[in-house]
């Protein structure tokens, strides 16, 4: 029997209308379900997104012999109590690259992991590098062999930690390592992400001493155990950002709800510039149909910069605009894949070397397109709702990893959307 592709298929030119509730942050959960591993008694998490990563985790907790009790559809329990630190070479570890989490949280808690070499998006040179040196900081050695890495430690020390890029991965997973170490750890330039917060609050509720986190420099004070706690996720700023991006382009009136503005803030001022029309509230923004859209110029770059999560998304919205638009990419120069495949659908797009050049107000066509990674695939969703005629869109499994039920939360906004097995 052939391997059969699932692919979602979008019939285009609807104008949607309605309200979509923003799930938990899947930046966030990948790191929160590892970091439980630290603590000595049952962690509760709610406001999990049911994405394929999640399951990608619960299947290295299972492997850990860590329970997982799924109390609701957006509850868990993970409990590590029976734990065991085997090494990590299954394949699970090869789907998702925040498998990586478990580095630091197993070193952590063991002083030793045994790890393959995680996997997920292909956005480039991710080096992980900076993780490594942080844990030799710590006090850790580092092999690689056979495809695995290996890093064990005598005993964990705190140190001052200077990141040469301020990764996110790279500061939770030093913050995980160092929560257990001897004495103070600092970490300096540190990445600023909300998604840190969450962990650190989580860690903190656990009894860790994280201070610092959402500032460019975080001190940990080593302690002896942590507990088990309770904790709910913040709402997914990139989910958010879709769904506004997306009513920005094909909305006559959507309300996203379950949002932390702050969090939103470069996109919003950005979409504020084209002349979208918005409304934000507390805790929702409503968004309406915009007569014309001015071109902007953005540039990804670190939070609270403009995400680069985002800028595959809004490059559909761009091609709406009155004139031309650009976007450089500081941190994934090489994310720029989604360009070729609007092109297929009649987009005239310019690519460069970490930028693109959108030249807006042609119409776009439904065409066959394969979402080469999750956010290409969010990009291509939405041109597919702008487009007319019929879109198909291969490589769906980039979608799932990241945006909980989309083929629901669109039809209930009154989008044509259906899957298909080929």
């Amino acid at each position: 029997m052939g391997f059969m592709e699932n692919v979602i298929k979008i019939k285009g030119g609807q104008e949607l209308s309605g309200e979509v509730t923003i799930s938990g942050s899947k930046n966030a959960t990948v790191a929160l379900i590892p970091a439980a591993v630290l603590a000595h008694g049952p962690v509760t998490i709610v406001g999990v997104p049911s994405i394929s990563d999640v399951d990608s985790l619960s299947a290295i907790l299972a492997d850990l012999n860590v329970e997982v009790i799924k109390k609701a559809k957006d509850h868990i329990i993970i409990d590590p109590t029976n734990i065991k630190n085997v090494s990590l070479d299954t394949p699970a570890v090869t789907k998702l690259r925040a498998s990586y989490y478990f580095m630091g949280a197993l070193l952590g808690r063991y002083g030793e992991v045994k790890i393959k070499m995680p996997g997920g998006c292909y956005l480039g040179p991710r080096p992980i590098d900076l993780h490594l040196k942080g844990f030799e900081a710590l006090g850790a050695d580092v092999k690689y062999e056979q495809g695995c890495y290996l890093i064990k430690a005598k005993k964990l020390v705190g140190a001052k930690i200077f990141l040469d890029i301020s990764s996110v991965g790279a500061t939770i997973n030093i913050m995980m390592a160092a929560v257990y170490a001897q004495g103070r750890t600092i970490i300096e330039n540190a990445a600023k992400e909300p998604e840190i917060i969450d962990v650190a609050t989580l860690l903190n509720k656990m009894g860790a001493k994280v201070r610092g986190a959402g500032t460019n420099v975080i001190t940990i004070d080593g302690v002896d155990k942590l507990m088990g706690c309770f904790h709910e996720i913040i709402p997914d700023r990139i989910e958010a950002g879709t769904y506004i991006i997306l009513a920005a382009a094909v909305a006559k009136k959507i309300t996203v709800k379950n949002i932390i503005p702050q969090h939103l803030e470069a996109l919003l001022s950005k979409l504020e510039e084209m002349g979208v029309k918005m409304e934000v509230g507390i805790d929702s923004i409503v968004i309406e149909k915009s007569k014309k859209l001015n071109p902007i110029d953005i540039k990804a770059s670190p939070y609270p910069g403009f995400a680069t999560d985002l800028q595959q998304p809004l490059t559909s919205l761009l091609t709406k605009c009155d004139g031309e638009s650009s976007i450089i990419d500081t941190i994934y120069p090489e994310r720029f894949k989604h360009c070729i495949e609007l092109q297929r659908m009649g987009a005239n797009i310019e690519i460069g070397h970490g930028k693109s050049i959108i030249k807006g107000s042609n119409d776009l066509f439904g065409d066959v397109v394969e979402a080469t990674d999750l956010r290409c695939g969010a990009s291509l969703v939405i041109a597919g709702l702008m487009a007319s005629g019929t879109t198909e869109i291969h490589g769906t499994l980039h979608i799932d990893r990241g945006y909980e039920d989309i083929d629901g939360k669109l039809k209930a906004l009154g989008a044509i959307i259906w899957r298909e097995n080929l």
